[in-house]
């Protein structure tokens, strides 16, 4: 299958995101020619269906829908760990949803190399390049040069979140900026029903995802800038030996931990640290106000002082399948998106989660007053800043070709299995690497 290269004439930045101003509601989109025509449905598809963000969903969909009659939206719910399969079963019976969003790019860029993704470009022309947050959309480019998609925002997925109540009950003046002092302070702060750390253990994205966040921790890296396999490395066997210290320190339901059972550990107190991106802030402050004065987050501590923080940003992302039947209004509803009314409705949906990628909504009165934001602004801050410099397996370093093979690395389990056999099983780390590299070859050669 070869890409789409079909055309959205009437799809222009000032036809589709005339209402840009905060406060209104976009003028009409240019859809002249499906009032003319029989009623359309656009399927939208997205793994982050909170009840507040399908709200914020909703709300965007009736003020589209108000404004072209001629067109239906209809939300439908996918998941993280399952979102692969689902689209795999879509794009193999051409039944597929005309909009995709927050799924990681490195998902979209494999979707993209098979022909399965429409081009991107004049939906990014629509909603104002110069707007974007500088290189937020590089990660979108493909070889071709074609954009593959946009991000729905961004975020820093790997944040290390302290206690401050229980870092002075431990005599911890400063936060760990190094695996040692991690450690150790994850030691002293552990007891009396609370654990030291809630990482990932299972065999699911978020152990590959976090795992692959320690191997460049150690100064590693899984690919070379020119897409090699460079994951048996001494890097990787010392974050493989660190990741093991670990495991005493976190809940014994670890073993099958993926991002929610993650998140629930920290935000609930039964864990002293937390790894997650800043749903935690809107979540303590519903679920555990107690302690919401308490919490805080830095970078990822590294292995030394001497390696730089890399934080994990999935750069959430919309984009369009090739097999859509309603490309156009897809095209016009992906801009809509970024209309500020509804997307910043969106975003404070989970403040300080998804972070805004456009500079007029970062800046937007509207989104900074927020209680959240506002009581969690050096948070937010710190997250949106880790978040513009951070990467992904599609996009490990600056010095990295992007890497259409990421997601089926990701999805194939691969790094987790590592991570399960070594320090779960005690299988031999030798052997456990080496049939691990062979795999992820086997994968970027397929």
């Amino acid at each position: 299958m070869t890409n789409s290269r079909s055309k959205t004439p009437n799809l222009t930045r000032r036809g589709a995101l005339k209402g840009l101003a905060v406060g209104t509601a976009a003028a009409a989109l240019p859809f002249g020619a499906f009032a003319q025509q029989k009623q359309i449905t656009l399927r939208w598809w997205s793994p982050q269906g909170s009840p507040a963000q399908v709200e914020a969903y909703k709300f965007q969909i009736a003020k589209f829908e108000a404004l072209n009659p001629g067109i239906k939206v209809v939300f439908e719910a996918s998941s993280d760990e399952g979102y692969a399969a689902q689209l795999a079963a879509a794009f193999s019976s051409g039944q597929v949803p005309d909009i995709v969003t927050h799924l990681p790019s490195f998902s979209v860029a494999s979707y993209y190399s098979k022909g399965l993704v429409e081009p991107f470009d004049d939906v990014i022309k629509a909603i104002g390049a110069d707007d974007f947050y500088p290189g937020a959309n590089d990660v979108f480019k493909a070889p071709d040069g074609r954009y593959i998609g946009t991000g729905i925002g961004n975020s820093a997925a790997n944040m290390l979140w302290l206690r401050k109540d229980l870092m002075q009950k431990a005599g911890i003046t400063k936060a760990p900026e190094t695996w040692d002092e991690l450690r150790a302070a994850a030691q002293s702060m552990q007891g009396g029903g609370i654990y030291g750390a809630p990482l990932p253990y299972g065999r699911n994205s978020m152990t590959s995802l976090v795992f692959i966040g320690f191997i460049h921790q150690a100064g590693g890296q899984v690919f070379t800038p020119d897409l090699q396999v460079a994951i048996d490395s001494p890097e990787t066997r010392k974050a493989l030996e660190f990741y093991g210290s670990m495991r005493k320190l976190c809940p014994p339901g670890a073993a099958n931990y993926s991002w929610g059972e993650s998140l629930t550990a920290f935000v609930s107190g039964a864990t002293a640290t937390g790894l997650y991106a800043g749903r935690v802030l809107a979540n303590v402050v519903k679920q555990n106000p107690s302690i919401a004065d308490q919490i805080t987050c830095v970078t990822y501590p590294t292995i030394s002082k001497d390696v730089a923080p890399w934080t994990f940003n999935d750069f959430p992302s919309v984009f369009i399948p090739a097999q859509s039947k309603n490309k156009e209004a897809a095209k016009a509803f992906a801009a809509f998106l970024f209309n500020p009314e509804g997307y910043i409705k969106q975003l404070l949906a989970a403040p300080g989660h998804v972070l805004p990628v456009l500079k007029s909504i970062g800046s937007n009165p509207q989104y900074l007053e927020d209680p959240i934001i506002k009581k969690y602004n050096a948070e937010v801050q710190l997250m949106s800043s880790a978040a513009a410099g951070g990467f992904n397996l599609g996009y490990e370093s600056k010095k990295h070709k992007s890497n259409a093979k990421g997601g089926e690395v990701v999805a194939s389990g691969a790094i987790a299995t590592l991570v399960q056999r070594v320090v779960l099983n005690g299988d031999n780390v030798d052997a456990a690497l080496s049939d691990t590299a062979k795999t992820i070859e086997g994968i970027m050669k397929s």
